[in-house]
């Protein structure tokens, strides 16, 4: 059986954009930077969740994708229709607040839910994220 999830992947435009975003916007750390080749590995991760690392990943030509792939990942980039997430925090109204000072963009404000309260963010390449504090039930 499954027991955990180790690693997500995000595509990206660009792994030095996203990694500035991720690490100096968000506050994660950088798990592993290293070039395989002509691909490099960058994974990122919260601080205090050492066992998921986010795979930051341009989509490139190689074993997994060809061309015509690569041109239709980059485009669903680009139109913020491809990639999604869920970040937990403890208050999303301080958390957003800190994040909006640090030039995060924000699709809506912290609203409440029947699960708790969410605000949406996008990243740099426009993958947009859930920014959630769960109500506890």
């Amino acid at each position: 059986m499954i027991q955990r999830v180790s690693h997500m992947a995000v595509y990206v435009l660009s792994q030095d954009r996203a990694r500035d975003f991720y690490v100096n916007k968000l506050g994660f750390e950088v798990r592993t930077d290293a070039k395989m080749g002509d691909f490099r590995w960058l994974t990122v991760g919260p601080k205090g969740q050492p066992d998921l690392e986010i795979t930051l990943m341009e989509p490139k030509p190689g074993p997994m994708l060809d061309e015509a792939r690569c041109k239709t990942l980059r485009d669903l980039i680009q139109r913020g229709t491809f990639g999604f997430g869920a970040f937990e925090t403890a208050d999303v109204r301080k958390t957003y607040e800190e994040l909006k000072a640090r030039g995060v963009e924000f699709m809506s404000e912290p609203k409440e839910r029947p699960y708790g309260i969410e605000a949406l963010m996008k990243d740099d390449s426009g993958n947009w994220f859930s920014l959630t504090q769960h109500s506890g039930h």
